[in-house]
């Protein structure tokens, strides 16, 4: 009896990070009417500063020297295009999420391996809401919402997680625009550059005895929106895949 054959996936990766690609720039244009002209411009600049690197190096003396001064442009183009396309665009889609709930869970998807996060540890009926995020610096609480009310929910969140990682340093973070707090742009950068006080080897551990803490909590269910399926994309792009 004749076996049938194993079907083939309907959609190859390149496609799903062309879509992803794709809907981050339409949403990124919304509010960036300039976005299509500012990836075009750095394109057409790199195009020309990479013909001409390659041109004064391999270009003049043969044919082939020239198809390499074209590759060389266009590589150059290619890149610089995807620079401004990224950053303009985060700058725009953080736009769109500001002060919206569930706007930091969004940002803190972005972070990169080696960083452990859980949305939505804590919240308030209000929708006040604490992220947990576990790396080198240690555990780092980030509030969203009435600074008022997250100054409470936060130090509750401290005391609780300081009583299960009593030699783990716990940081608290209110995500906002005011003095001492941390705009949403600068979120994950600002995470990124705290301290490290944590080793590698003992993260695995702090993650492991905190989900003691987890188990107590009630589900919490994020809100609906506003975060982005094309942050993956971003992230994605911010890594060069």
């Amino acid at each position: 009896m004749a076996k049938t054959p194993t079907p083939k996936p309907d959609s190859p990766p390149e496609l799903s990070r062309r879509q992803q690609f794709v809907q981050t720039y339409q949403m990124a244009k919304r509010s960036d009417r300039a976005l299509g002209r500012w990836v075009g411009g750095a394109a057409l600049l790199g195009l020309v500063v990479g013909f001409g690197v390659f041109w004064l190096i391999v270009g003049r003396s043969s044919t082939l020297g020239l198809v390499l001064s074209i590759v060389g442009g266009l590589m150059f183009a290619l890149l610089a295009g995807l620079v401004v396309f990224s950053r303009r665009a985060q700058r725009a889609v953080y736009g769109q999420m500001e002060g919206q709930a569930g706007a930091a869970a969004g940002a803190l998807g972005l972070l990169k391996r080696g960083w452990h996060v859980d949305n939505a540890v804590a919240f308030t009926k209000q929708q006040d809401i604490v992220h947990r995020v576990v790396g080198p610096p240690g555990i780092v609480l980030v509030g969203e919402g009435n600074p008022g009310r997250l100054k409470a929910l936060l130090t509750s969140e401290r005391r609780r997680h300081e009583r299960v990682v009593t030699e783990t340093p716990v940081h608290e973070i209110i995500v906002g625009s005011d003095e001492g707090q941390v705009p949403l742009s600068k979120l994950t950068r600002h995470i990124q550059k705290m301290k490290r006080q944590v080793q590698g080897s003992e993260l695995t551990d702090v993650i492991a005895r905190l989900k003691a803490i987890d188990a107590s909590r009630p589900a919490v269910p994020m809100p609906k929106g506003p975060v982005p399926t094309s942050m993956k994309g971003m992230r994605g792009n911010q890594r060069g895949r």
